[in-house]
């Protein structure tokens, strides 16, 4: 028995040790990744909001029939990209009500993935329902799609070597949680326990909760996040099958990848409102997207969608017409077993299936695993300087590695959410005739967080986390005033006008309670400092070595 308890022991230490270091390598850009992705979740309603030239339109939307949006939008694109390669349709829903439409051309040869993306972001427009006229030019901006990128593409990168490295952070991010859940063997009971004022006790029990607060969350989307992603990571089994023609898998086991050619012969496009009558018969409910390849061609086709609604999988349902003839040519049906997995699991990490109220339960989650890698680097931080605590009483100077993960620690915790809202910020106050504008935003973003990583390596005490904090605060805090005064849709305007406005209401009372948030973070700061000052005022000795900002939680 003896024998077996020091086994059991020995394997718990083993992974504490384990979930320590794990965690501690790549929190900072598990934080990064966390905060882009618990805000993608939102990424419809924050583009919505960072392009304020469409708020009047969808102030009032019609309840325009499916059909009649579809005519429009088709009259529109025949004007403009009659010869386009593709055209894409999103008819109004409760998301979007308005009429969004975009198209693609044949690729020019030697245009990199980056030129026809920014290509791609110019050939668009925006229909008002209500008049069906375009509505004023919304300006160029990446809007929500950037922060969606940014959590597993990162940016200034490849976005294949972006993904490798998100990977390889999330791999770590899994061992993280499994050796976790074997270091805490009371860890549903320490989900309960709150000790405040008690030091590092104080941040293990935040930890603690924050981490088995939404631990069926946080393993799911770490887990689901390798998995969208697993034929890259692991491209053996494939091309020991396929060998390099990834597509052929693609299109085998997806069924999702059309390979049909244009006939380059002219073909007018069919009337799309019989088969959208039809599809509206055999589902129930109306399409809410339309996608036309190779249109006013011999092989032209169109593909109507609809959302999955409750369904995890992400796969939405859909039927493909020939649009030189109109006929039926296929509709999803069953798919193989393999195929329902793969979409169901896609389907949980991007939760296309949620309504608004789980949504905002996943949103939630995501803060909370915020929290959970915030407070477990800070926890390292906390432990370490305590060992350090009688050589700073002597005057003495704690280690590299200490400074080094306190300011890193300032930089991710304090400095991101400054990135986040210089983001915001920029989208409204750079100019809108700016050349490559949506570079510019995603600059501001990395230059406000470079400007805040570097000012914590230069001076990472008590001080700057205040300043860091209350940056923060004032400038997510002031996103509803910077919106009052530079578009005419204010909070009032936004709570009280049509449903149409509801994702900027949402968004400005969302960034004014973070700003509250971090405010009260920073007076706790300065009010924990000055106690603690007027408890035992600083040795002269220890001055150029001021203590942990957060070592008395």
């Amino acid at each position: 028995m003896k024998e077996g308890v020091v086994v059991k022991e020995g394997l718990r230490q083993s992974m504490s040790w384990v979930h320590t270091w794990a965690g501690l390598l790549v929190c900072w850009l598990l934080l990064l990744v966390f905060m882009a992705g618990t805000a993608a979740y939102y990424r419809h309603e924050i583009t919505f909001w960072m392009k304020p030239e469409l708020h009047k339109a969808a102030d009032a939307p019609s309840k325009i029939a499916n059909a009649d949006a579809a005519a429009l939008a088709v009259r529109g694109l025949q004007e403009r990209a009659p010869k386009a390669s593709g055209w894409f349709i999103d008819l109004p829903s409760e998301r979007n009500p308005l009429i969004s439409a975009s198209w693609t051309n044949p690729p020019k040869k030697g245009m990199s993935r980056e030129e026809r993306r920014n290509a791609f972001r110019q050939q668009n427009f925006v229909l008002d329902p209500m008049t069906g006229l375009d509505t004023a030019a919304p300006r160029d901006t990446r809007g929500g799609e950037f922060l969606y990128r940014l959590h597993f593409d990162l940016y200034y990168m490849s976005a294949l070597w972006g993904r490798w490295i998100v990977g390889i952070a999330a791999m770590f991010m899994l061992v993280a949680i499994i050796s976790g859940v074997i270091t805490h063997k009371r860890i549903f009971k320490d989900f309960f326990t709150f000790r405040p004022k008690k030091g590092q006790r104080s941040w293990l029990d935040a930890h603690n909760a924050t981490a088995v607060l939404a631990l069926p969350f946080h393993l799911m989307i770490t887990y689901t996040g390798l998995v969208t992603l697993m034929f890259m990571y692991m491209p053996s089994p494939t091309k020991a099958v396929y060998g390099e023609d990834q597509n052929a898998m693609f299109a085998e086991v997806f069924m999702n990848v059309d390979r049909t050619k244009p006939a380059r012969a002219a073909a007018p496009l069919v009337d799309i409102a019989p088969m959208l009558q039809q599809a509206e018969r055999a589902w129930g409910e109306a399409p809410t997207r339309v996608v036309v390849s190779h249109p006013n061609d011999a092989n032209a086709k169109v593909e109507l969608f609809r959302s999955s609604g409750q369904q995890l999988s992400n796969i939405e349902p859909s039927m493909t017409f020939n649009g030189a003839t109109g006929a039926l040519i296929s509709s999803t049906g069953d798919m193989s077993t393999t195929l329902s997995a793969r979409a169901a699991i896609y389907g949980l990490h991007v939760a296309h299936f949620a309504d608004s109220l789980l949504r905002a339960l996943f949103f939630i989650c995501g803060l909370a695993g915020c929290a959970m890698v915030a407070t477990g680097a800070l926890l390292w931080g906390v432990k370490e300087r305590q060992k350090y605590a009688k050589v700073v009483a002597q005057g003495g100077k704690v280690g590299f590695g200490v400074r080094l993960v306190d300011a890193l620690n300032i930089g991710a915790i304090a400095g991101l959410p400054v990135a986040f809202a210089v983001y915001f910020w920029s989208n409204r106050l750079l100019p809108l005739d700016l050349a490559q504008r949506t570079n510019a935003e995603a600059n501001c973003f990395f230059a406000a967080w470079a400007a805040c990583a570097i000012l914590a390596q230069i001076r990472p005490t008590r001080g700057m986390w205040r300043f860091q904090l209350t940056l923060g605060a004032v400038l997510l805090g002031g996103l509803p005033l910077l919106n009052a005064v530079t578009t005419n849709t204010h909070l009032g305007v936004s709570l009280f006008g049509g449903p149409g406005l509801r994702p900027v209401a949402g968004f400005d009372l969302v960034t004014l309670a973070l700003g509250l948030l971090l405010g009260w973070a920073a007076w706790w700061l300065g009010r924990k400092g000055k106690k603690q000052a007027a408890a035992k005022p600083a040795a002269p000795a220890a001055a150029a070595n001021p203590p942990a900002p957060l070592e008395a939680a």
